[in-house]
Formats: C-alpha cells, structure tokens, sequence
C-alpha cells in the first residue's frame, strides 16, 4: 500500500512531498493575493474608511479567503462545499456594483446587501439544476463582459492618483502606473514560471519600489499597527437598504453562474470529467454562507478565482493538501495587522497600473463566452443592446432620477451597469425567436 506521505500532486488525497507542496501552494497564494487585497482598498477608498479600519478590511479579506478554500476542499456534510481543488475569495467581480452601493451609502449597507446576496446564492445552489438553463454563455458572457467595461473607468482613476488626490492626473503618479502596466504586460508574454504566473504581483512590486523612491508611499498607518488581531464581529455593522440589497443580489446570481463554469474547468483541466451535481450545488451554497459569515466580520462578496483554476488547467495539480498550505498562508497573512497594513501603503496608482490588465482580462473572458457558440445576428442583438442600455445608463448621470422614478429605481437600475444588462440580456434571450439549427 502507497504511504500517503509520497502521494501524487495528480491525486485528490494525500499528503506530497514538501519540496513539491511548498512551491505549487505559493503558486497559488502569488496568483490570488492582488485578486484578494484590491477589492478591499477599493471600497475602503470608496468608504472613507480610517487607517485602521482600511487594515482590518484587507485582514478579514484575507481570512475569508482561506476559510472560503478549506470549505470548498472540504464540505460540511457534503452539502456545503464543492469538495473540489479551487481557491475561492473576495471577488472583483463584484467592484462595480460594490463602489455605487459604498459611494451612495456606506460599508454597513455593502455588508447587509451582501447577507441578502448570499441568501440568493444559496437558493441558487439549491435550485441549480432547474435555473441553471436560463444562462448560457450568451448571458452569462455578455455580463462578465459588461463588469470589465464598467471597471475601466475604475482603473484609469487610480492610475491618475485616486479621486481627490492632490496630484490627481500628474506625472508621477501616471509614470509609477505605466512602469507597472508594462511590468506585468512584459512578465505575461515574455515571462516564464513563476514571474509569468505571478506577473501582476511582480509588477506592483516594481511600481511600489518606483513609488517609494518618488516619495509617494505614506508608512504613518503600519507604526500603530498591532502584530496580532481578530476581527471583532459587527465592528462595521450592517444595514439593509432594499435598493442597494437588489442590487447585489442579481450580481450575486450571475457569480453562481461564473462558480458553475469555475468547477466544470477545474473538473475538465484536472480530473478529466464533468462537475456532479451535488458539486456544483454544494460550491454555489458554500459561497453563499461564506458571505454571509463574512458580512459580520467586514469580509466582502466571495466567488471562485479563475486565475487559479487556469493554473490546475495547465499543471492538473489538484492535491487537496497543496491548496489547504496556500489557505493556511493567507489565513496567517490576515491575523497580522502589521503585514495587512503594509498592504495599505500601496499608492493608487500602483494599484491602476496592475488591475486594469486584470479587467481588461475579465472583459476579453466575457466576450470568449459570447462567441464559445456561433455568433449569430440574434446573439449580436442580446449582447448589443443589453450592453447598450446597461452601459449607457449609467454613464449618462441622472437619466432615471427625473419626474416619476422613485429615488430607488436609480439605486438598483442607474447605480452600475450590471444590473440593467443582466436583466436585459435573459429577457433578450427568451423573448427572441432561437437560431434554427
């Protein structure tokens, strides 16, 4: 019999030898930790949170993350939790729609939207078999589409220095994020292993360095910063505002779709076979109440990393005991205050230059969902117009806040253009006559 001490990085169980277990876990931490960190200093940006609270944001994001991983590896009861290797966390996904609710209201609101969003993720995974034919690839891609547009605008702000700087749109600020767009655009083509795995982090760190030799990075946060801290529960408090909870809610069902590809590729890339049923349904209910836990730490919306599921595509290492040690450094990454609020000295305009290859990457994924079947003029009339009304609406600022609209169609319809397109593109989908075979 196979001691288990050398099992194969191929199989499920087991427990691989640690030369091999320490470098392919740290692969997937490099992979997941930009993807993981950003979001938080977005909101808590967006929020106008303190030095302190903008820390313990970055720290239950990275706690939840790792929490979020072990419960999909593995499941309670089999019903919550795939069982499947995936890394799955705070998600940019959900930016968008997070900024408006932030810019609008508050966190606490963020939090309670993100408690009725996760209760519609569970009912989703409940009911997965029965709704999961109203998205195909058509709706589901032309609304990751829409996300990646919708946060270009995201980028190019912080690329100037961050609304509201006093340098907003200078020099140095535009210099620090071109030099790290062009790190990760160089480590990305022209990169190998690891540097091209781990591209975006290696270029905010060449920015930050660049940043610091500009004087533009602030240390006056990470002096008071403890060495040990617990997230206190309701520290942030929670508010439920009905606008802002539909809002998210319907971001929340097309995340259940984006989980549903997640594990087909992870299933398909490493163990050659489709999801069951019972897996898809756990992971999509295990997403659900890790937000849900999460909202009473300060954690934000989770969804499965795609980044990391193209990493079990291409080496179809799917060990469980390599993606529990990439957990357990993320876990102990958030107990440190001191290490998260390091985090919180990255300039803005580091943070730019990297994420926007990061969306531009999210709307390229979108639009490889759309054309996965033949692209067609009834295909070309979905996403067209449902991109149209949701972008458009949007970008033109009081269009739904004129006589007779409730102050809350503007929230949930006029807040982010993933709303409007979602919408739009199922009733799109239904309502035109199909291509005939």
């Amino acid at each position: 019999m196979k001691n288990s001490s050398s099992a194969s990085v191929f199989s499920l169980e087991g427990i691989p030898p640690v030369g091999q277990l320490v470098p392919l876990g740290m692969q997937h931490v490099v992979a997941a930790i930009v993807g993981i960190i950003t979001p938080a200093i977005m909101v808590a940006n967006t929020c106008a949170l303190s030095d302190a609270d903008r820390t313990l944001l970055i720290q239950v994001s990275l706690i939840v993350t790792a929490l979020a991983t072990l419960l999909q590896l593995y499941t309670i009861k089999h019903h919550i939790g795939s069982g499947l290797p995936v890394v799955m966390g705070i998600s940019f996904a959900y930016v968008p729609t997070l900024l408006a609710i932030g810019g609008q209201f508050d966190l606490p609101t963020i939090l309670g939207a993100e408690i009725v969003g996760g209760c519609v993720a569970i009912l989703f995974g409940i009911f997965v078999k029965q709704i999961r034919k109203l998205f195909p690839p058509l709706i589901t891609g032309t609304v990751i589409f829409t996300i990646g547009l919708s946060l270009y605008p995201t980028a190019v702000k912080y690329m100037a220095g961050g609304v509201g700087s006093a340098e907003f749109g200078g020099l140095k600020n535009w210099t620090v994020a071109l030099v790290t767009l062009a790190v990760v655009v160089l480590l990305q083509n022209f990169g190998k292993g690891v540097l091209k795995l781990g591209a975006i982090l290696w270029g905010m760190i060449v920015g930050y360095v660049l940043a610091l030799c500009l004087g533009m990075v602030d240390f006056s946060a990470v002096v008071p910063a403890g060495w040990f801290q617990l997230a206190a529960p309701m520290h942030f408090g929670i508010k439920f505002e009905i606008s802002a909870c539909i809002s998210l809610a319907v971001v929340y069902i097309i995340n259940a779709v984006q989980t549903i590809g997640d594990l087909s590729s992870t299933t398909m890339g490493g163990m050659d076979r489709m999801p069951t049923d019972k897996e898809l349904s756990g992971g999509i209910v295990a997403q659900g109440v890790v937000s849900i836990a999460g909202a009473l730490f300060g954690g934000l919306p989770a969804a499965t990393y795609s980044q990391n599921v193209g990493i079990v595509t291409v080496n179809r290492v799917i060990n469980k005991a390599v993606f529990t040690f990439a957990s357990l450094v993320l876990l102990v990454s958030g107990l440190v205050p001191k290490l998260s609020a390091v985090l919180t000295t990255i300039p803005q305009a580091v943070i730019g230059g990297a994420t926007i290859s990061v969306f531009a990457t999210i709307t390229m994924t979108g639009i490889r969902m759309i054309t996965s079947d033949h692209f067609t003029m009834r295909s070309s009339a979905v996403v067209g117009l449902s991109v149209a009304l949701g972008v458009g609406i949007t970008q033109v600022s009081g269009s739904l806040q004129g006589p007779g609209f409730p102050v809350w169609v503007n929230t949930v319809f006029g807040s982010s253009p993933i709303v409007v397109t979602a919408i739009m593109a199922i009733i799109l989908n239904l309502a035109l006559p199909k291509d005939k075979k």
